[in-house]
């Protein structure tokens, strides 16, 4: 694994997820989807909190979408929910690679050889693929002006805590690489077939323990989700009939957050607008342009 991809499926994955967890009580929401303009936010949060993938996108889309998307994922035109996440497209090779039965010899080995002594270099790469970053999402025609904010606050805060955080410690890599593999194996997904095979719910109950996995290490490495947004304030701004706007706050390594979110309403539940035209744009993916593999 090369530096610059190791920086670019952390910092970007967690970007993918933070914001998106709570603590707060969502009341009867667990079972009755998202009645209030907040619960858009922190219902599908908690699910992100409890590693419960599948009640995740249970409650971020309506139900017809949600089996629409569940065909697509049979017939291989999509891998929704896995594409809010970018770098999604590397998941079933990097779990292959973390599954393999050498995987912590051979994965410690490359570390050895590219993180050994690469402090400085370490730094150079994060300070570039962050001012990439930043750059890339402010000339991305595909998101409207609260998406940029948004995403550009979390970039700047996950790449100061990149630099700062123990990257090239070896014995926590090799702890690292332990908790990954066990958890990488654990799916038995590691190839984009055996995702289809599984099928959606399938994929992402056995992806739900991945990403606890994930939160794991990061927390080993200074980026303890649970414990910076616990803080995490969802309160309405404004709402319009059908179309509301959230103010989500919270801190993020460090840095303060303060990002809006677009939400509306579809029968009695409210859902994210941002993510239900992403999940919109998969459900209805023909053939031509189905998920790389």
């Amino acid at each position: 694994m090369r530096i610059q991809t190791l920086l670019l499926a952390a910092i970007c994955g967690i970007a993918g997820l933070t914001g998106c967890r709570g603590d707060r009580d969502g009341g009867d929401t667990a079972t009755a989807g998202a009645q209030r303009p907040v619960d858009a936010v922190l219902l599908p949060a908690r699910h992100l909190r409890d590693d419960d993938l599948v009640a995740f996108v249970r409650d971020s889309v309506p139900a017809p979408l949600h089996a629409q998307l569940q065909q697509a994922w049979s017939e291989g035109r999509s891998r929704w929910p896995l594409e809010e996440l970018p770098l999604h497209g590397q998941l079933p090779r990097m779990i292959a690679a973390l599954s393999a039965p050498d995987a912590e010899a051979t994965l410690l080995a490359a570390f050895d050889r590219q993180f050994t002594g690469a402090d400085g270099e370490l730094r150079k790469a994060i300070e570039t693929l962050a001012a990439f970053g930043v750059q890339y999402v402010t000339n991305n025609p595909d998101l409207d002006d609260i998406q940029r904010d948004r995403e550009i606050q979390r970039l700047v805060a996950l790449s100061r805590w990149a630099v700062q955080a123990p990257l090239t410690d070896r014995e926590r890599a090799r702890a690292a690489l332990a908790t990954l593999c066990a958890a990488a194996r654990a799916t038995g997904l590691d190839s984009d077939a055996a995702m289809g095979e599984a099928g959606m719910d399938e994929s992402l109950r056995r992806l739900s323990g991945f990403l606890a996995a994930v939160r794991t290490v990061l927390a080993g490495y200074g980026l303890d989700l649970d414990a910076s947004l616990a803080a995490l304030d969802v309160t309405l701004e404004r709402q319009t009939g059908d179309h509301a706007q959230l103010r989500v706050r919270y801190p993020l390594a460090g840095e303060a957050i303060d990002v809006r979110v677009e939400i509306e309403r579809h029968g009695r539940q409210w859902y994210r607008s941002d993510r239900l035209r992403r999940a919109t744009a998969a459900a209805g993916r023909d053939g031509a342009s189905a998920v790389p593999r």
